[in-house]
């Protein structure tokens, strides 16, 4: 494999196109840049985790986790997608598809689907849709539904509630949607796209100076609401000569239509640190097995 490029918003979209950190957290209320700069050094790094592949037939048994796990806790396989569950949040830490040309289209309607309790979860530990009536979040999908329609099966797996999570609905049903989307537009020009999503738990920082990771619980099974969500894309160029990354960090509150999607764009590192998983270096170590990558910071 020739060199793959580690992109930046920078890089992908242009000078001035990029999000900082320190806008993309004056979302939610957090101004001081020297506050910022502190809340990001201090999340935590977790080691490196190795593991064999998992396959999910998908036509001709497309490999999904080419490029390695980001964790190794609770894995889970679908029809679609791979996931790796957190009994404690009741919902997932990540899940990974894999997106190209035949997975977009197919035969599959979304009509025939309905969300679903995973009865491989504990009961203790399983979300209901129960828990979501009358909560004022709806049930976002991470691994899209729309992403899947090559087989009804598929689809239908991306409704349990182990591939959801409370979402506030004006960013479901816009700038969320709006980045699906263009995960999906990107099949056109690269030979597969692979897309880890997943919540985050971000801390800020209150009156008395501290920081603190403050989240809310719905239902009866009291199902963690996200304050952010993340999505990392490795894009496989069509002519065989590397990857490019894209990461995006979204709070999850409304947002202003109008903000673009780059607009979220963030350093694969923050992702990295904010959730506990570590996608490049497993991303290096498939590629490198090859020949020397060269990296572009």
């Amino acid at each position: 494999m020739k060199p793959f490029c580690r992109t930046g918003a920078t890089l992908l979209f242009g000078a001035g196109l990029g999000i900082s950190v320190s806008r993309l957290l004056s979302i939610n209320g957090v101004q001081d840049e020297e506050q910022e700069a502190n809340l990001l050094n201090r999340l935590p790094v977790v080691p490196v985790v190795q593991a064999s592949e998992l396959t999910v037939t998908h036509g001709s048994s497309a490999v999904v986790m080419k490029y390695g796990f980001p964790s190794l806790a609770n894995i889970k396989t679908r029809e679609s997608y791979v996931t790796s569950y957190d009994p404690r949040t009741r919902t997932a830490s990540w899940v990974i598809e894999k997106l190209n040309h035949s997975s977009l289209h197919g035969p599959s309607n979304r009509k025939f689907c309905d969300f679903k309790e995973d009865e491989s979860v504990h009961i203790f530990h399983r979300a209901t849709s129960a828990d979501y009536k009358g909560s004022g979040f709806d049930r976002g999908h991470l691994a899209a539904a729309a992403n899947h329609k090559w087989s009804q099966k598929a689809m239908e797996d991306t409704f349990y509630l182990s591939n959801v999570a409370p979402q506030n609905p004006h960013l479901n049903k816009n700038t969320w949607n709006n980045l699906e989307k263009h995960c999906r537009s990107l099949t056109k020009h690269y030979m597969n796209v692979y897309v880890c999503t997943g919540p985050l738990y971000l801390p800020r920082q209150q009156a008395d100076g501290k920081l603190y990771v403050q989240y809310q619980v719905i239902g009866k099974n009291q199902i963690a609401v996200p304050t952010h969500f993340f999505k990392v894309l490795i894009l496989e160029k069509a002519d065989g000569s590397g990857v490019e990354l894209q990461s995006y960090v979204l709070p999850n509150d409304q947002v202003e239509e109008k903000v673009p999607l780059e607009h979220f764009l963030v350093p694969i590192e923050m992702v990295e640190r904010a959730s506990g998983l570590l996608f490049v270096h497993n991303i290096m170590k498939r590629a490198s097995s090859r020949q020397k990558i060269t990296a572009n910071r």
